[in-house]
This record gives C-alpha cells, structure tokens and sequence, in this order.
C-alpha cells in the first residue's frame, strides 16, 4: 500500500540501527553516509541525531539535504539532577539551536546524571528519587528547563529510560504529575515494556503529554532472561532483547490507533538498539519501516485522511 499524502504523521528512525554511540564495537565502523543513504532508499522521511552527525547547524541541514531527509529530533544527555536550571540552560544551548535552526520542534531529552545505562552494572543498581522532596525539586527544575527550550521553538521530550532515574511506569506517572505541561513525554514502546509497564496502558494513560514517539519492539523471552538473571542494559543491547516493530512481540496497532485519536501529530521514530552483525542494519530497518507503514497507512484510510 503507498504512503498517503499529507500524512500529519511521518516515519522517522535513529541511526542506531547502524552503529550505537554508546558501544562503539556494533556498527561502529560504518559512515554516517551508509545509514543516511540506506535509510531515505528504504523511505523512511527523517533521522535522528548520533555522534557522527557534524555539530553545526548548516553542516546537519547540508547532510541531509544530500539524501532529502528531514532533522527529526536529537538525544541530549543531561545533568540536571545533579546542576541548577541556569548550568543546565547553558549546556543546552548549543543543541537547543541545532535542532531549532533545523527545523525540529522536540528535543530527545534523555537524563544521564547518576544513570548505569552505559556501564555492565544490573539494571536494579539504577539511581532513584527515594523522598517526595527530591522528586518535586528535580520536577520544578525540569518544568523550568521545558519552559525554557519551548520559549526557543523546541518541546523538552522526556525519555523514559532503563538505568535511569525514570524507568518504570510508576517513575513515569510520578513524573507527569509533578511537572507542568511545558514538560513533554516521549513514550518509548521498548523501554516502556522492559521497565515493566503494559504499553498501551501507559499511553492511555499519558496521552496528553506524549509529543514524540520512539516504536521498538521487544523480544518477551529475552526480556524475562534479562529480568531473571540480572542483566545491565548493555547486555539487554547485545543479547537481543530490542529489535524493530514487526519483528518482536509488541502489538503497535492499538497503540497507533491511540495515538491517532487523539491527534497525535509528529513523528513516529524506528529505534532498536541491535547488534547489527547479527540483525543487519538494511535489513531490519526496512522490515521496522514496512511494518510501520502498512499499520500508519491503514488507519490513516480509516479515518479518511
């Protein structure tokens, strides 16, 4: 089935698929050029940001105008549970202007102050708000922080994320409560499930706030091998628990059609962190692409669009 036009929904992906940032030794070797090129002849609109993107505004927009890509988002990693909003706006600011001046109105905010998800550590080691007082300090900074990105034309779109202070679903719901509107909440399929929530439940259950969306599938045995035996998230990346939607055991139709019902506009982002010598990055981004595809055509059909 083609893609509809004028979709107010479009299929992005992160590069990931090619080489991880975080461990150099999957796909590492591969140019940023291999990803851009086999990522726009599969179809898919736009990229995410990773190390080996240039960090100056017109150098990014001249590298994806060579293959017609669009700048989707990018990951900043910060430290905001450990600085002031004022440390923190001046840190930003370099990336804040990159993905503005490139057209991106979310940015993918991932908190790193304390997190393990780098380093061979199990999982349940992560860092954790144990009192209600250090939630509502670190909720008001980071409310101060949104404010501050969305008055630069850029939506704060909190990550979700294994070996990080927010994690499972309760972290999630504590988070949303705490925090203003100008707080975003990207909803990552994979994460959510490996975190222990039910997907489409914490959708439902923040759909107000979610702006963008990351879609990776998890493989359910895999997970319970992670969970029994104590695994840390780079050992989830290299044992195979993520892989793209279609190919593992998430249903993404329910959770589209949430989204659009809501009327949900933006993108929805390929990301599955993979080792890709043994799940090949053309490949499996292809397979993520058409899976995703068929099921946002469908329903765009459906809803006449």
């Amino acid at each position: 089935m083609p893609a509809l036009m004028n979709s107010p929904v479009r299929i992005g992906i992160n590069p990931i698929s090619w080489s991880n940032d975080d461990l150099p030794s999957l796909g590492g070797e591969t140019p940023l050029s291999v990803a851009l090129s086999e990522g726009s002849q599969i179809g898919y609109e736009g990229f995410e940001l990773n190390g080996k993107f240039p960090k100056e505004p017109a150098a990014v927009d001249a590298v994806l105008a060579e293959y017609d890509l669009a700048l989707v988002s990018g990951w900043y990693s910060s430290l905001l549970a450990r600085r002031s909003v004022e440390e923190e706006i001046e840190a930003i600011g370099p990336h804040l202007r990159l993905l503005a001046e490139n057209g991106a109105t979310v940015m993918v905010y991932g908190e790193v102050a304390d997190s393990i998800q780098g380093q061979r550590v199990p999982l349940a080691e992560r860092p954790r708000f144990y009192r209600q007082d250090d939630w509502q300090r670190y909720a008001d900074k980071l409310t101060r922080l949104a404010r501050y990105t969305q008055s630069q034309g850029v939506r704060l779109a909190y990550h979700h994320h294994m070996g990080a202070y927010v994690e499972s679903p309760e972290d999630i719901d504590t988070l949303m409560r705490l925090t203003g509107e100008e707080v975003g909440l990207l909803f990552d399929s994979g994460h959510c499930y490996m975190g222990g929530g039910e997907p489409l439940e914490v959708l439902e259950r923040h759909i107000g706030r979610i702006c963008h969306v990351h879609f990776k599938d998890v493989r359910k045995p895999v997970v319970q091998l992670a969970r029994n035996n104590h695994w840390s998230f780079p050992d989830c990346i290299v044992n195979g628990t993520f892989t793209v939607p279609g190919d593992g055991d998430i249903d993404f139709a329910p959770l589209l059609d949430r989204l659009l019902a809501a009327g949900y506009r933006g993108w929805l982002v390929v990301e599955a962190e993979q080792d890709p010598a043994v799940a090949p990055s053309y490949a499996y981004a292809e397979k993520g692409y058409r899976h995703l595809r068929d099921l946002l055509d469908r329903a765009l059909a459906k809803e006449g669009v």
